[in-house]
Parts: structure tokens; C-alpha cells; sequence
């Protein structure tokens, strides 16, 4: 890259510790070394939930967005009633990402999601979700393969996907099929209408989504930045190469 991009990276709310801690904004670290890894400046979004000035300020200075896995989203952003087995949510991230991906729509900034990150993605372009796959779904594939593994490894391979032949995933990672892991108890349910599903699950759970067209914007339900594949380290590279030639559409 020729320059280091501003790569924006939401964060997560986590509950105050009475008498020690009050609220605090977390990110994995693994996610910040992965956008780093490749040259990269990270920014981490404070959730300053109703703020949209600030959060449009910090935005306007960003070349990238990166969407990181996490808690349930909310399923009023999809227009459902809460299922018994969703879990908790976090309003402040759903308001914050939720525009941060219409602004980049609009803007045609690049944006990359992984796991919670691909089905905001879906969510903010007018898609659904399935609430908890194992009771919703039938299948023989264990999606949430991280509940049977005792040492908690989350880069072990879990189940095959197939890449859709042409797409956009399909020329960054150089296959047809890829094997992943699989840490995820929610999916794309509806596919949003502007999207197209790159990847799916050998029972046709959609495990990857784009934008046709040139924007960049990609999601994989699968978590790369903790995978030893090295095709995985190319969706890193192709994004981050994508927000170093991002160029602000004029204002209208």
C-alpha cells in the first residue's frame, strides 16, 4: 500500500463493575492486530449512542469500516419480536454500526464484517436474521463448533464452504471451497435485496455476502483474523488495499 489507512473499528459495550469500573468500549485484540498486521492505522468507534455529529465527524476521517463478531444483534433492527434463545444485545453498537454501514453504502466506502459484522451488514441493507440456528435449523452441521471444544482453539477448521465462482470473495481468496471455523449460533435469514451471498454452508446456511459492483463491501460469517489458512490473510489485504485507494465521492 502506498499510504496507511484509517480503518475505523466498532467496539463493544461491557457492564459497569459497581464501585470500580463504569461502562467501558472493548475490542478483541485479535481484530486490531489483524487490520494493523497489513499497515493500517486503527481508529476504535466509541458507541456514543444518539451522538450522530461525533459519530459523523469520526466517520468523515475513516477510509475503512471493520465490523468485528460479538453479541446478538437486536431484533427490532429487523423488525422481529425477541426468540426465547436470542441473546443479550448491545442497542448503543446496533445504533452506531447501523449507520456507520448506510453512510458507507452511500459513500461507497469500503466495509468489511466477520460473524456479528457480516449479519449487521445484512441487517443495515434490509435483510433478516435466524435468531439461534440450532433450534431454528435442521442440520447436521454444528455451526457453534466452539461449544464442543474443550481448550477453546477458535482458529480449528470446522466445516467446508463453497465461494460462489466469479464473485468478489471468489477472486480474493483464489477457491471454490475453503474450510472454516464456525463460532456463530445466528445467520442470515432473508439476504438483503442489494447483496448477493458469496459463501454457504454444505446445509445452505448463506456463510458470506457482498455488494455487486465495485464497492467494497464483504462479509464472512467464518472469523479469518483467527484462522491459519493463508487465503484468509488475503481478505485482509484486498479490504485494507481497497480503503488505501478509496477516494470521497464530491458533495452533491
Amino acid at each position: 500500500m502506498q499510504s496507511r489507512p484509517v480503518i475505523g473499528i466498532t467496539t463493544e459495550t461491557v457492564d459497569q463493575v459497581p464501585g470500580q469500573l463504569s461502562n467501558c468500549w472493548l475490542v478483541g485484540t485479535r481484530y486490531v492486530e489483524a487490520i494493523t498486521k497489513w499497515g493500517a492505522v486503527p481508529w476504535l468507534i466509541p458507541l456514543l449512542q444518539g451522538d450522530e455529529a461525533t459519530l459523523q465527524a469520526i466517520y468523515s476521517r475513516l477510509d475503512g469500516i471493520f465490523l468485528p463478531g460479538g453479541i446478538d444483534i437486536d431484533p427490532s433492527c429487523y423488525s422481529q419480536t425477541r426468540d426465547t434463545k436470542c441473546g443479550p444485545s448491545d442497542s448503543a453498537r446496533d445504533w452506531t454500526e447501523l449507520r456507520l454501514v448506510q453512510w458507507a453504502t452511500r459513500d461507497r466506502k469500503p466495509i468489511l464484517g466477520v460473524c456479528r459484522g457480516m449479519q449487521m451488514l445484512n441487517v443495515a441493507c434490509g435483510g433478516t436474521l435466524i435468531q439461534d440456528v440450532p433450534s431454528q435449523v435442521a442440520s447436521t452441521l454444528r455451526h457453534n463448533e466452539l461449544d464442543s471444544k474443550k481448550d477453546g482453539q477458535r482458529e480449528w477448521p470446522s466445516h467446508l464452504v463453497g465461494i460462489k465462482s466469479g464473485s468478489r470473495l471468489h477472486q480474493i481468496l483464489g477457491t471454490e471451497e475453503m474450510l472454516v471455523n464456525s463460532i456463530h449460533h445466528q445467520a442470515v435469514r432473508k439476504l438483503a435485496p442489494t447483496l448477493i451471498a458469496n459463501a454457504t454452508a454444505p446445509d445452505g446456511l448463506i456463510e458470506g455476502l457482498e455488494a455487486p459492483g465495485t464497492h467494497f463491501l464483504v462479509g464472512v460469517q467464518c472469523h479469518p483474523e483467527e484462522m491459519k489458512a493463508e487465503a484468509t490473510k488475503e481478505l485482509f489485504r484486498a479490504f485494507l488495499n481497497a480503503a488505501a485507494g478509496f477516494t470521497a465521492l464530491p458533495s452533491s
